[in-house]
């Protein structure tokens, strides 16, 4: 069997699952200082490069990776081919670069987004699933871009590399939460955290994609999800004598 055929649920649409996992767990950490300063080339190319990456997420966003040539990449960044080349010394090492560099921006934008409150689990993971969920424009992008790298990956190993895990680290973050809430009795009897925290994220991976099908409303979406959240953090009644 594949290593995409081992995995559970629907298949990722979001790279979020790993990179958001990391963002939630930094926000409990001190915050890192700034570095004093890039030097002006260092800068310079950084910038460059990420010009360079946009213009392939834009492509891949509105036409498909397969319409990423080096010359519409080029064009799309309205910069010279010479200078793509530069950069990045082939296509495929540009479509792996720019798949990490949209991994970093999605995981900078996660922690601005989604707060920790141990008081109110239920409020963190529904704004871990609205990550899955195009409420906005650079959200709807970034489900179109992992969707095109999907694809892909199917049949490129290295992009499979970079874009797929064996590891579940969402998933289990949302167990986690799950569990913790179990501890406090602020959830249903008898749930197996593991199993809803699957449930969850797989329903957010999918729903989300019905959406840019529309197929779905975001209003039904969201209450579809609030329907499940709602299930799980009901506690127990206690019982009548």
């Amino acid at each position: 069997m594949s290593a995409a055929g081992k995995r559970r649920g629907r298949p990722a649409l979001y790279c979020s699952r790993s990179c958001q996992a990391r963002a939630y767990r930094q926000r409990k950490r001190p915050p890192v200082p700034a570095p004093e300063r890039l030097t002006p080339t260092s800068d310079a190319r950084s910038r460059r490069r990420r010009q360079i990456a946009e213009a392939v997420w834009r492509i891949a966003a509105e036409r498909g990776l397969d319409a990423a040539s080096m010359r519409e990449i080029a064009a799309e960044a309205d910069v010279s081919l010479r200078v793509v080349q530069y950069h990045f010394g082939s296509k495929h090492e540009l479509l792996v670069a720019a798949l990490h560099l949209l991994h970093r921006e999605n995981e900078r934008l996660a922690r601005t987004r989604v707060h920790y409150d141990p008081a109110n689990l239920r409020g963190v993971l529904s704004a871990m699933l609205d990550e899955f969920l195009p409420l906005d424009a650079q959200r709807a992008m970034a489900l179109r871009v992992f969707s095109a790298y999907y694809a892909r990956s199917l049949t490129d190993p290295a992009i499979a590399a970079v874009f797929l895990s064996d590891d579940h680290p969402l998933e289990e973050l949302v167990a986690g939460f799950i569990a913790t809430a179990q501890t406090s009795g602020q959830t249903a009897p008898g749930l197996n955290a593991q199993r809803e925290a699957d449930l969850l994220v797989a329903a957010a991976v999918g729903l989300g994609g019905d959406i840019l099908h529309e197929r779905r409303t975001l209003t039904d979406v969201r209450n579809t999800l609030d329907y499940h959240l709602d299930k799980i953090f009901s506690p127990a009644r206690p019982q009548l004598a």
